[in-house]
């Protein structure tokens, strides 16, 4: 199912942390990069917190700026961000600067927590606040689907605290992390971090890849995007950034009438990136997949817990080559494909790439959100 672009945003400390232990909280950064989250804000379609940040810092969650709200609402927009509290407990106080302020509000919960927050929340003025249970405890792709498809939220802004953060991350739902670097040490261990400890995808190796860095008043805001592929039939944030290039591929692909274009990418476990091809790329018969997997060794390890990206479900069969992709991504030892669109019947009746991977112990996930990035090359072949 289609999520919004999940951003998660803090400012940390050099040691990591989110905060000390004192009654009041602690300002990490200063007003430049107030200025910048403000703009975030402005930007984002929602913004999310968890109960723990609402109890520990009481935030409003606006956008501060006049002139950003009057552009929100010159561009078709609400005047703020709907504004989204997490809470498993439904445990609330309406006495919080966060109901009050702003525009509309839900708050998603569990299916024992929602008549708590009913309670809690009933007796406030109307402020357009929606409960949402989400299942027997918080469901974190349940909440994202419905922010997707019934609030129409395209871009969501996470704002902590770090339990929120670090359950999003490990079940690959963050797209994107902005991290604002302050300069100084908190030192306390009892100090809330930005992560927790847990299994994220990839493992302890993967690295993330860096969008950039700058310098934003005395802090330096880094921008990161998680790399490693999920496992199993769940697709991550990072299947579809990896799909999304094996779609880019596929545009580069020389036109043809008699084969379709189509982009692969082959990726580690880890989050690397072991190849990349495109259909007719060093020859009019190559296959994108068959492109990619012939530039990785094939005793290469990594290969056995990689995932194959492909624009279009791998061939079954085809007139060109005697063995199909389906059957090269089995005979080099993957058992995970990512694809945006089933063969269609254009040239091969029936063709069922799928069908082979499933057979031969592989596990296919189809994004269809994909289908219109993957066709569009192929569009003259359809009509």
């Amino acid at each position: 199912m289609p999520y919004p672009h999940v951003l998660l945003s803090a400012a940390v400390s050099l040691d990591g942390y989110l905060d000390d232990t004192g009654p009041e909280r602690l300002l990490l950064s200063g007003p430049a990069d107030f200025d910048r989250v403000d703009e975030v804000r402005a930007e984002s379609d929602a913004i999310l917190v968890g109960a723990g940040t609402l109890r520990a810092d009481n935030p409003r969650l606006l956008v501060n700026s006049a002139e950003r709200r009057a552009a929100r609402l010159a561009a078709g927009r609400s005047e703020y961000p709907l504004k989204v509290a997490v809470s498993g407990s439904g445990d609330l106080d309406p006495a919080a600067n966060f109901w009050p302020t702003g525009g509309e509000k839900v708050v998603y919960t569990s299916d024992g927590g929602a008549p708590r927050a009913r309670a809690a929340l009933g007796g406030l003025p109307d402020h357009g606040i929606e409960v949402v249970p989400v299942g027997p405890e918080i469901d974190w792709r349940a909440v994202l689907t419905h922010l997707h498809d019934v609030r129409g939220v395209r871009r969501l802004m996470v704002e902590g605290g770090g339990r929120v953060h670090t359950q999003l991350l490990r079940e690959g739902l963050a797209d994107e992390l902005q991290l604002a670097l302050a300069p100084l040490v908190v030192g306390e261990p009892d100090a809330p971090r930005l992560f927790g400890p847990g299994g994220y995808p990839g493992g302890p190796r993967n690295r993330m890849r860096l969008l950039g860095t700058r310098a934003v008043g005395d802090v330096v805001l880094m921008r990161y995007v998680p790399t490693a592929p999920g496992s199993g039939t769940a697709a991550v944030a990072a299947d579809h950034r990896w799909l999304a290039l094996a779609c880019e591929l596929a545009a580069a692909c020389p036109p043809s009438r008699t084969a379709f274009s189509v982009g692969a990418v082959v990726v580690a476990a880890d989050g690397t990136e072991l190849a990349r091809g495109h259909s007719r790329e060093t020859d009019p018969a190559d296959h994108a997949e068959e492109a990619a997997l012939a530039r990785i060794a094939a005793d290469d390890p990594r290969l056995a817990g990689a995932t194959v990206y492909s624009s279009l479900e791998p061939c079954a069969r085809r007139s060109s080559r005697p063995t199909p992709c389906a059957r090269l991504i089995l005979d080099a030892g993957v058992r995970r494909v990512v694809t945006a669109w089933r063969e269609p019947d254009t040239f091969v009746t029936g063709a069922d790439g799928s069908g082979l991977l499933a057979a031969g112990g592989a596990c296919v996930v189809v994004l269809p959100e994909y289908e219109e990035r993957a066709t569009a090359p192929n569009r003259h072949l359809l009509d």
